[in-house]
């Protein structure tokens, strides 16, 4: 489309081919004043837009238009000379025509630029003669029509215009037409209106060699000859307009075959001879030059026929060919080929129709394609056209089901797609379908098996989590649903006592019973074990009176076996609303922490998650997405408590204690952290960086003279990772701490892992030289057989013994008990959360030798240990006491 100073030139022209037109209709001598000035004023604006249009394409894209907007200032130039000639008569030759006689060898440049390059121009014999026809048809054209005025022509000069300016216009024809053969197709639109300028310049050409011819009827030959120069100047504007940028000649385009040049070749010809043998009927003698030029007309219009009917034959043998070898290659594969038409209805169907589709050929030719798939199916076709309009493969391969003639249906895949001709919307398509019915039957089972639970048959964890989330997109279009949690009470009585047979037909009632009152929009899963869990399409409200009924309907005591005892069982049900913008593991929680409420409340019973609950799981959540920051970010950092031996009256270690400065949450303690990391698999990567930190502040430590030694808190997890042997002598030997000087401390939980491999894992880092100390000894439940089996050389009982052991005796009895065992197990114990001076005192008596709290020293950092171990004050400790001795 032009843009806003083309559009304004064409307006321009308009007008002036409107004053032009007037002013010949008018009075004559005002015409040889105002006309050449029109025509110069229209030529120059012309030029400077093609000139501006040049310089918004990119070379060499803007070269033809460069060239034309030369010839429309050479013509500008010309009319401006024919205006300024003194006693100027417009009917003889002059000055001017010198410019305009340029032009016309810069136009044929314009036309040459706008052909491929030299190595991609396959012009060919066929386009050479479609030119030379259309050349010799317009110049016999022209002699038929002048002929009579050529009579009256006085000199050279004018008989120069006049014979010269009908061969220039015939010569501007043929290289139009070759130039809109040979382009390119992307450049073809703006070829086609540089052969309309071309014509209407053979036809200023012809009516001006007319008009110069003294006779009585020149002046309306000179009116076309002005009007059809405003055509050339605005065909010329709608040319350049015409020529995208971007566009040009590419590489490899495969170019059609000449047939407008050749309708417009034998159109000319035609005319021409029509013409001659016009004159000829009226009278008009032929001239042996005219009848010359008629019979290579018509040798060369033969030529171009015989070529033609060539062509024709060729291509027919082309399509022949290729007929074959698609026939050949759609009946031997596996697809059937289905052709639609613009309407979607089968136009033919090739391939194994039957064994694919389950119909004849002669069946399916002329229905709808649409008519026989299932109505659930109906938009596969608009799927395939709108994966061909994007041009992009994702909508393909696409599945329907499609009818056969017994009433089922088959699972049909649409493996390919293309429009019969080309891209065109209006056009219809060639589908490739297949017989998918096994396979999408055994990708049915392997999903379904996939995603149930085996046992009960309900959907499995990860289906859940799929209804989950999309329950969370619903959430975002304003849906509402919830999340419901079922754990069962008193299903592990039943395993114990009844067996698993009658634990896995309980889990099967169970989930019978949570089908029949959910409803049909509810997902009821099975997680694992005794746990169960239902999104449920509703409100708080409605999630809450269904977590009621499951309580209630669960609550049941019943005999499991004729002879079994009466076992109670029933449910804990943890209540959530799933939120827009959350995500899915943070809902399971906070779930899980209103389902913890409702077992630590006593079981039995529902517990909705409230504002706490709410910000306890948004608080836990956010800690965990940013705690491999705090990792890699340095949000971490350590800090040191001492630990003080009673009977040496000094600090002999310190313990390296981990703490997160998160930048927005403040201190976060590691009872939080800690546990995410384990549960969220990031223990080994933090404790690796605690390792590594704490060994290069000690090795500085003890570089300065001061014998401590350093107790690094190691989990469970980290030893099951069978990686903390590596890791930790990595640490000691980047960071050169010996050995002897490293404690590793685990919990006693270690003590409930009876595995081999666990205990092969510590006697590699007793082997080492390392001290083993088993932290928060009591805090839970402890195994004394297998302790004897650990090499750990240290205990350290939790804080929860020494609180308020000076006024309890029996808890003194309690901590005695425990310092009795380490001493007879050959172990050093360490007393933790030693807050006051008489604790100490009762600790001392009993014969506890390492003492470790507020009492001894607060955690500092590793920059004010030294001044914290050197000023440590002994007096704070009790005096020691006897130590009896061990048991052998």
């Amino acid at each position: 489309m032009p843009d806003a100073s083309s559009r304004a030139v064409l307006a321009l022209l308009v007008l002036l081919g409107g004053g032009v037109a007037a002013l010949h209709a008018g009075d004559a001598a005002a015409a040889d004043r105002m006309v050449p000035a029109a025509l110069a004023l229209g030529s120059a604006a012309v030029a400077l837009v093609l000139a501006r249009r040049a310089r918004q394409l990119p070379q060499p894209v803007r070269r033809p238009w460069d060239a034309l907007a030369v010839a429309g200032a050479l013509l500008a130039a010309g009319q401006l000379l024919a205006l300024a000639r003194p006693a100027r008569d417009l009917t003889s030759g002059g000055v001017e025509d010198l410019p305009t006689l340029l032009a016309l060898p810069v136009s044929v440049a314009a036309a040459v630029l706008l052909l491929p390059p030299r190595e991609q121009r396959r012009l060919g014999t066929r386009v050479w003669l479609d030119g030379l026809v259309v050349t010799g048809a317009v110049a016999l054209l022209g002699d038929v029509l002048l002929s009579g005025l050529l009579d009256a022509v006085r000199g050279p000069a004018q008989g120069l215009i006049a014979v010269g300016y009908p061969l220039v216009g015939a010569v501007l024809c043929g290289v139009g037409l070759v130039t809109v053969t040979a382009v390119s197709e992307d450049r073809r639109r703006p070829a086609a209106w540089l052969l309309a300028c071309f014509v209407a310049m053979a036809v200023v050409a012809v009516c001006g060699a007319a008009g110069r011819a003294p006779h009585a009827g020149a002046e309306p030959w000179r009116a076309v000859t002005a009007l059809a120069w405003l055509t050339m100047l605005a065909a010329a504007v709608c040319a350049a307009a015409a020529d995208r940028p971007g566009t040009g000649p590419a590489r490899g385009r495969r170019r059609a075959l000449p047939l407008r040049g050749g309708v417009v070749a034998h159109a000319a010809a035609t005319a021409a001879l029509l013409g001659l043998t016009g004159g000829v009927v009226v009278g008009r003698p032929m001239e042996v030059a005219e009848a010359v030029c008629a019979v290579l007309l018509l040798l060369l219009t033969s030529a171009r026929t015989l070529f033609w009917a060539l062509d024709a034959a060729r291509l027919t043998r082309r399509l022949q060919r290729t007929e074959g070898w698609f026939r050949a290659l759609v009946h031997s594969g596996d697809a059937v080929t289905v052709v639609l038409d613009a309407t979607g209805a089968i136009t033919s169907a090739s391939g194994p129709v039957r064994a694919q589709l389950g119909r004849d050929e002669a069946d399916l030719r002329g229905r709808l394609l649409v008519d026989l798939l299932h109505e659930e199916d109906a938009d596969l076709v608009a799927r395939v056209v709108a994966a061909l309009d994007d041009g992009s493969s994702e909508g393909l391969p696409a599945t329907g089901r499609l009818g056969a003639p017994d009433g089922s249906w088959r699972d049909v895949e649409v493996s390919g797609a293309a429009r019969t001709g080309g891209r065109r919307t209006g056009d219809g398509l060639v589908l490739h379908l297949r017989d998918v019915t096994e396979r999408r039957a055994s990708h049915r089972e392997l999903e379904r098996m996939a995603y149930t639970d085996s046992l009960t048959g309900l959907p499995n964890r990860a289906r859940f989590m799929a209804a989950l989330q999309d329950a969370l997109d619903r959430a975002g279009r304003g849906r509402s649903s919830c999340v419901l949690l079922v754990d069962l009470d008193g299903f592990k009585a039943v395993n114990d006592v009844a067996g698993h047979d009658a634990g896995d037909r309980l889990l099967r009632e169970v989930a019978d019973s949570l089908r029949a009152e959910a409803r049909d929009t509810d997902l009821v899963a099975r997680l694992g074990g005794d746990e169960f869990a239902l999104v449920v399409d509703g409100g708080p409200a409605q999630a809450l009176t269904l977590a009621e009924r499951l309580v209630a309907r669960l609550d049941s005591t019943r005999r499991h076996g004729e002879t079994g005892p009466l076992l109670r069982v029933s449910a804990s049900v943890g209540v959530t609303e799933v939120l827009a913008g959350a995500d899915a593991s943070a809902t399971v929680r906070e779930a899980d922490l209103a389902l913890r409420t409702v077992k630590a409340q006593g079981k039995n019973g529902v517990r909705a998650s409230g504002e706490a609950l709410v910000a306890e799981s948004a608080r836990r959540s956010r800690l965990a997405r940013d705690l491999p920051t705090a990792i890699t970010g340095g949000q971490l950092r350590l800090v040191f408590q001492p630990v003080a031996g009673t009977a040496e009256r000094r600090v002999l270690g310190v313990e390296a204690l981990v703490r997160w400065d998160h930048p927005e949450l403040g201190v976060v303690s590691p009872e939080e952290f800690i546990g995410l990391a384990e549960e969220d698999g990031l223990i080994v990567p933090l404790q690796r960086w605690v390792l590594e930190q704490a060994t290069t502040a000690h090795a500085r430590l003890v570089a300065c003279g001061r014998d401590l030694k350093l107790g690094v808190n190691m989990s469970v997890r980290h030893l099951q990772a069978r990686c903390l042997v590596a890791d930790v002598t990595r640490a000691l030997q980047r960071s050169g701490l010996p050995p002897r000087m490293l404690m590793i401390e685990v919990t006693e939980s270690v003590l409930m892992d009876d595995d081999e491999r666990l205990l092969a894992e510590l006697a590699e880092l007793s082997a080492l030289g390392c001290i083993v100390s088993l932290d928060d000894f009591g805090k839970g439940w402890s195994s004394l057989a297998y302790l004897a089996r650990l090499p750990v050389q240290v205990l350290k009982m939790d804080r929860g013994f020494v609180s308020g052991i000076e006024t309890d005796p029996r808890g003194a009895a309690l901590v005695g008990s425990v310092i009795d065992l380490g001493r007879t197990l050959g172990m050093d114990v360490v007393a933790e959360g030693v807050e006051t001076r008489e604790q100490a005192e009762v600790l001392g008596r009993l014969g506890c030798r390492f003492l470790q709290g507020w009492l001894v020293g607060r955690p500092v950092a590793a920059a004010d240990l030294p001044a914290v171990v050197d000023g440590f004050d002994p007096a704070v400790l009790p005096g020691p006491a006897p130590v009896p001795l061990a048991v052998p």
